[in-house]
């Protein structure tokens, strides 16, 4: 059960109330905003609620045991302070929104309602729609490692071990021209095609400063120098030209290229022996070769 002040509890049992909810993000990067239905700014929790942001709360549903509780907020992108850019470049990603029920005719008699985490976002025609998700939905997150023939590191973790600053792994470059779902970039001669697909890419500069998302594709451009690049992640809006970013090899996650490329086959972290079903499920017979030998030499 929520455990409210007694001040706002006495408010509540009146034969009058005046409440409203006030939501507080808190995002990774540092960053605390404030939002609210009533018509006008409220300070909660020492942060200051914007007022007519267009949030609209949905139904909370809650349960006993151990599911994930999910709510939605839903609105119109019109705090000035909520821009399109930020959430395409994922800076609302996992996210903690607070909610709060507040006397707005004496803001400090406020209670946190629910503590909840930013899940997918979804927008349509200029709107939005958030989903929250509780602090017991972790629990239904898939943990642990996994039997399977590719890594399971992140290139450049410790459990991989490999370090990523070693020359020639990694680059700088800057964006000649954005459009089309396709970059023209700069600073990448002298490097293979194929060196930094699957890469990491930070943005360094510009709007997406401080964001990341993986090289797809990476081919020669028509002007000397240039590179014409794709990401995964189809985050365009925010890109101009001039900003700049650092891209590191790109890694397929194969024991083989884990081996040739970065001479770091001690420590990848698959099993790429594991006969497949055709192998296990096969049988000895004078055509095939069944002398124990790994399946990847």
């Amino acid at each position: 059960m929520t455990a409210l002040p007694q001040s706002l509890k006495e408010h509540l049992d009146g034969d009058v109330t005046n409440v409203c909810f006030c939501w507080i993000v808190r995002r990774k990067d540092g960053v605390v905003l404030g939002f609210t239905d009533h018509d006008r700014a409220l300070i909660v929790d020492g942060i200051t609620c914007e007022p007519d942001t267009g949030f609209v709360a949905g139904a909370i549903e809650s349960g006993l045991g151990f599911a994930g509780d999910t709510s939605e907020v839903g609105g119109a992108l019109s705090s000035e302070r909520i821009s399109d850019a930020d959430i395409e470049a994922g800076k609302y990603d996992e996210a903690s929104v607070e909610q709060w029920l507040v006397n707005w005719d004496e803001p400090e008699q406020a209670g946190l309602l629910k503590r909840h985490s930013v899940g997918e976002i979804r927008r349509i025609d200029g709107a939005f729609k958030v989903e929250l998700r509780s602090l017991s939905a972790k629990l239904d997150e898939r943990r642990g490692r996994h039997f399977l023939r590719s890594c399971d590191a992140n290139l450049g973790d410790a459990r991989c071990g490999f370090d990523t600053n070693t020359p020639g792994f990694s680059a700088t470059g800057t964006v000649v021209e954005s459009g089309l779902g396709e970059l023209r970039v700069v600073g990448l001669a002298g490097y293979d095609e194929g060196w930094f697909v699957h890469g990491r890419l930070s943005w360094t500069s510009g709007l997406l400063a401080g964001t990341a998302a993986t090289v797809a594709t990476l081919r020669a451009g028509t002007a000397p120098g240039e590179h014409a690049m794709t990401l995964f992640e189809p985050r365009m809006s925010g890109i101009e030209a001039g900003d700049t970013f650092t891209v590191e090899a790109g890694c397929d996650k194969r024991f083989g290229t884990c081996r040739a490329k970065f001479s770091n086959g001690l420590n990848f972290r698959g099993f790429p022996h594991i006969p497949g079903n055709d192998a296990a499920l096969n049988y000895a017979d004078s055509e095939g070769d069944f002398d124990g030998s790994p399946l990847i030499p």
